[in-house]
């Protein structure tokens, strides 16, 4: 359900695109679905963004709706956005992959795009984001900075590449080092994470990755409470507290959602399932905190300069 600074917004994004429909290319008007909210600050919010920035590169209408969490939602939601004229409509997270195999042959001349999932049809798309390289850089800036030789990952699932790069990547920094991993099950729930954060700051961790946009800002609170490290994850969140947020790993989702508009509408744009990294500039390290010195981001800049060239992580 929008709130009301949701209701103006979308308000003034419908009163905005007064080009009409746009006459370059096959882009239209474009819709977002996201199953919590725009305003959660990370993942939510960057797909806000993204479509703003394709409204105002393009100069097309764009709409938007929270709270899509079911087939039934996604439903009815994209049958408005089809009756709007929207030809292009991006569900902003994984789990909309299914729901858009599941009804995109009904909509043959909309282009549905999910993220981090297996897209089927050929007017659907998945944008799977590379997280290995991202976590194995993380790692090694967190072996790095850990004073007491031992590093945690809070993650939400083992499946994420992350977790595997963040333990080789801090193995390859310090090869004393301990890396204690732990998984919350969930994206969102952040009262286990910060559970789960508490008790590795007990056993000794002093760098925490928590890997999991919808709980890391409480576990960056936690640790920034007692006065210890974490690394970022997807936006980089060095605004948090510069004496606590070493580096982020970082997911410029507003930028890939401007580059997947630009290629739909030069009639570009792949189906299947789409994976990017690093040498696509929409995956980076953030702001590195003061107190990284300054010659080990200027190592860490070539390694991963290295890595954009030849796909080689440092051995």
């Amino acid at each position: 359900m929008l709130n009301r600074f949701g209701i103006i917004l979308l308000s003034l994004l419908l009163l905005s695109g007064c080009g009409g429909p746009n006459s370059k290319g096959k882009l239209q008007k474009v819709g977002l679905l996201v199953p919590e909210t725009i305003n959660d600050q990370v993942w939510g919010t960057k797909g806000f963004k993204g479509i703003l920035k394709i409204q105002s590169k393009f100069d097309v209408d764009v709409f938007y709706k929270e709270g899509m969490n079911s087939q039934s939602a996604v439903d009815r939601a994209v049958k408005e956005f089809s009756q709007k004229g929207v030809n292009l409509i991006f569900g902003h997270g994984a789990e909309y992959g299914e729901y858009f195999n599941n009804i995109s042959k009904n909509y043959p001349d909309i282009h549905f795009i999910s993220f981090n999932g297996d897209a089927n049809n050929a007017n659907t798309t998945s944008l799977n984001f590379k997280g290995y390289a991202m976590g194995f850089f993380g790692g090694m800036v967190a072996a790095h900075m850990s004073k007491f030789n031992k590093v945690g990952i809070i993650g939400a699932y083992e499946w994420q590449p992350e977790i595997e790069g963040f333990y080789l990547g801090a193995m390859r920094e310090k090869k004393n080092i301990q890396v204690v991993i732990d998984y919350v099950a969930n994206w969102d729930d952040d009262q286990t994470a910060v559970q789960l954060a508490d008790r590795m700051i007990e056993n000794g961790v002093d760098v925490i990755y928590p890997a999991g946009d919808g709980y890391n800002v409480p576990v960056i609170e936690k640790v920034k409470e007692r006065g210890l490290y974490v690394i970022g994850y997807v936006s980089d969140q060095s605004d948090l507290g510069g004496s606590t947020v070493l580096t982020s790993t970082v997911q410029q989702v507003d930028k890939l959602y401007e580059k997947v508009a630009e290629q739909y509408n030069e009639g570009k744009l792949k189906s299947g399932n789409l994976f990017f990294d690093f040498q696509d500039d929409v995956i980076s390290l953030g702001k590195y905190s003061p107190l990284v010195e300054k010659k080990f981001i200027q190592e860490m800049d070539r390694y991963i300069e290295t890595y954009k060239v030849t796909g080689k992580l440092p051995k």
